[in-house]
């Protein structure tokens, strides 16, 4: 039996976590995320391909790629939270459960972030824990997908 896979992609500048303004984001590096989040997953019997990107573009091919080919998708949009109706696009059209990842809540940011085009796409949020973030998402995940076959989730 193979395990659901699920995309857990990134966006722009979280290749700096754990050098960018830790004083926000904390000493825990990208390297550090992938460790969490690949534990979590086998814990929870899921597989994982975890991306990170800084280009617009490329998310949004990754987004498309998981059309058919992965159960969920855990995404950090970062910068393209608050500006790309593309990603929302790309997330709508892949027609598979997401949910949105942020290290800080965006909600007590500047006001500017505090807007996001991909919760309108997502079916859960999970904003300022940190880190451990990712790993609350791969749990709901795995409660979104192997949820009993009448849609109430287990």
């Amino acid at each position: 039996m193979t395990m659901p896979l699920i995309a857990v992609l990134n966006g722009p500048n979280l290749n700096m976590l754990g050098l960018r303004q830790p004083h926000l984001y904390g000493h825990a590096t990208l390297d550090d995320v992938e460790q969490l989040c690949a534990d979590t997953a086998a814990r929870l019997g899921l597989a994982i391909d975890f991306r990170q990107t800084n280009g617009e573009g490329e998310l949004i091919s990754w987004v498309q790629e998981c059309r058919g080919r992965a159960a969920g998708l855990v995404i950090n949009p970062a910068g393209y939270t608050t500006t790309s109706i593309g990603l929302m696009d790309a997330i709508l059209s892949a027609e598979i459960p997401t949910i949105e990842v942020h290290v800080t809540n965006i909600h007590r940011r500047e006001e500017f972030r505090q807007h996001s085009y991909i919760s309108k796409a997502a079916v859960g949020v999970i904003a300022g824990l940190g880190v451990r973030g990712y790993a609350m998402a791969l749990d709901a995940m795995a409660d979104i997908v192997f949820a009993a076959p009448t849609g109430e989730q287990t």
